[in-house]
């Protein structure tokens, strides 16, 4: 999935204004427009489209982060400048505060049938030996589940 198929998603589920996307993306040290914003929710198709990078799209998810669970005291790390589907994984499950338990409902409801084990292999660093890439689909399920229970 690319950053903006997501981004499209994320702005359906949470009922998203241009203003509040600004918004996420400013929580997250990122200074965006709304040419920009409108761009990256285009249709692929679309004369407008453009490509939303990893570094802005994790500095959205960041921001997401930030305004569903609240600024930490520490410094905050630095921006991914690579992202995959796990990491969106992960951000998205930091951001709803979603436990295992939830998060396999939520793809149970999408028709996503995987356990624990394998569901914990999602969060787990590259190189270890249980870590698993998350594959599209199995994002897919996750956000599907989510606009549903939204």
């Amino acid at each position: 999935m690319t950053a903006n198929e997501i981004l499209q998603r994320l702005r359906l589920i949470l009922d998203l204004s241009d203003t509040q996307m600004i918004a996420t993306f400013a929580e997250g040290q990122q200074q965006v427009t709304k040419t920009q914003v409108s761009a990256w929710l285009q249709k692929d198709d679309a004369p407008d489209y453009q490509l939303c990078g990893d570094k802005l799209f994790a500095s959205f998810l960041n921001g997401l982060i930030i305004q569903k669970r609240g600024k930490q005291d520490r410094q905050q790390p630095p921006t991914e400048e690579e992202i995959n589907n796990n990491a969106v994984f992960r951000k998205l499950k930091i951001a709803f505060n979603l436990q295992a338990d939830d998060i396999l409902g939520l793809l149970s409801s999408a028709g996503q049938q995987i356990s624990k084990h394998e569901l914990s292999a999602f969060f787990r660093r590259p190189g270890h030996k249980h870590y698993r890439e998350c594959k599209d689909q199995v994002l897919i399920d996750f956000l599907t589940g989510l606009h549903k229970h939204g």
